[in-house]
């Protein structure tokens, strides 16, 4: 069946099947490949994109479910003023290790600054709880979300 998404501020048609998630249309079909499939049911985040501008788990949302709902990829995150931000804090701060997760990372983090733009540290542990990390570079995760926010990066969490 043919599908026409909004991604990255493009109109985009597919012809797939109305159950193929989200995450393989943009990669297979978009070839989008910044969305990464990490465990296919929505646990580690790994896929996270933006729908209308919530954190959304690509690999368990079947393409028939996006209908017009705005799709932003890590590849599009950046043209927001926020995004930019997050972006250029990670690469500031050296944020990746491996860099599996950094894309999900990367959205979740821009969802919080855009709904919340001065984070407490609860509020960060709220929002990135769902994206994990295999190398846990955490630390640096946290201080690059304060410093796109313009706080203090030191983690002021009780040991």
């Amino acid at each position: 069946m043919s599908y026409t998404i909004n991604v990255n501020g493009k109109a985009e048609t597919v012809d797939v099947d109305g159950s193929t998630p989200l995450l393989w249309v943009l990669r297979d079909v978009l070839d989008l490949k910044g969305s990464k499939f990490g465990c296919g049911m929505g646990l580690c985040g790994a896929c996270t994109v933006h729908l209308n501008g919530m954190p959304t788990r690509s690999c368990i949302t079947p393409i028939s479910m996006v209908g017009s709902a705005a799709v932003t990829t890590i590849e599009g995150v950046g043209a927001s003023p926020v995004g930019e931000k997050v972006r250029a804090a990670w690469i500031e701060l050296d944020v990746p290790q491996c860099g599996y997760c950094q894309a999900g990372q990367i959205m979740a983090a821009t969802a919080l600054l855009t709904s919340n733009p001065r984070p407490t540290d609860g509020d960060i542990d709220d929002a990135m709880s769902g994206n994990l990390c295999r190398c846990y570079t955490y630390t640096r995760i946290r201080a690059a979300i304060k410093q796109a926010a313009g706080l203090p990066t030191a983690d002021t969490r009780e040991a």
